[in-house]
């Protein structure tokens, strides 16, 4: 399991994500560790890396993705 904190942005200003809403490191791993246990309940192996821990990727992008960016406040 790798924690990915990207998963949780905003796109009400500008044109680049905002991860103020995110957990914070605490409160993540906390999570983190949490689901990693409950999923582990479910049968399946489960290992995981150091939480926060740097990550070099590679990355090759093949063909075309869609994001869907929505502004309006659905509170």
């Amino acid at each position: 399991m790798v924690s990915q904190f990207s998963v949780a942005d905003g796109w009400r200003k500008g044109n680049r994500p905002g991860f103020s809403a995110a957990a914070g490191p605490e409160d993540g791993e906390r999570l983190y560790r949490m689901f990693c246990r409950d999923l582990a309940a479910l049968g399946p192996g489960v290992a995981t890396g150091r939480f926060g821990a740097e990550m070099a990727v590679h990355l090759v992008n093949d063909g075309p993705v869609t994001i869907w960016m929505d502004t309006a406040d659905t509170a």
